[in-house]
């Protein structure tokens, strides 16, 4: 083997363990950041100027994946980022409604509760066991499946875009585009 392919073979893991750190230190300050502030309309404000904030950094991360060497692997990197980001703002905002306005859900929210209804909501599979109550929280919950449905189709179609972009830039292959209907070099 080659030294193209082991090259390649330790971007790919510094990519992946740069990955696993970013999420795991934005998990790590979710639960470590002081949460005790009141859910107000501030709050609102807040999600929203995160959701906007989100949206600007996956419009970033697209211009730096058309430019990268390896499109394919800054554009997991997006992933790890902004996913995580995504689903911690609403978990951060369901654990404030919680403790500000207790019976919005139909359980008292940890802030795992909390992230995982957010992940259940996200993923659509909506086992049942945790639900909004109040009009407020179903209105964000409700918010959050709608911007669930934008951020799944607009925005993996945008990385999917880039990464297709820059492989372009830099005249490599599609993959499956060599004609021999295989989708790797031998």
């Amino acid at each position: 083997m080659g030294r193209s392919f082991f090259k390649n073979h330790r971007e790919a893991i510094r990519s992946t363990l740069r990955s696993l750190l970013t999420s795991a230190v934005l998990v790590t300050l979710y639960y470590l950041l002081p949460l005790d502030k009141a859910f107000t309309p501030t709050t609102v404000v807040a999600l929203v100027g995160g959701i906007a904030a989100v949206a600007l950094l996956l419009a970033w991360q697209i211009r730096e994946i058309t430019r990268a060497a390896r499109p394919e692997l800054r554009a997991m990197e997006a992933l790890a980022t902004s996913a995580p980001l995504y689903m911690l703002l609403f978990a951060t905002v369901y654990y404030l409604m919680e403790r500000s306005a207790p019976g919005s859900f139909s359980e008292t929210l940890t802030r795992t509760d909390a992230l995982y209804f957010t992940v259940t909501v996200l993923s659509t599979v909506g086992f049942g066991d945790i639900t909004a109550r109040s009009e407020t929280a179903r209105v964000l919950v409700t918010g959050q499946m709608t911007v669930n449905v934008l951020l799944i189709g607009v925005a993996a179609r945008l990385l999917v875009s880039a990464v297709q972009q820059g492989r372009q830039q830099q005249g490599a292959p599609e993959p499956g585009a060599r004609g021999d209907g295989l989708p790797f070099e031998k």
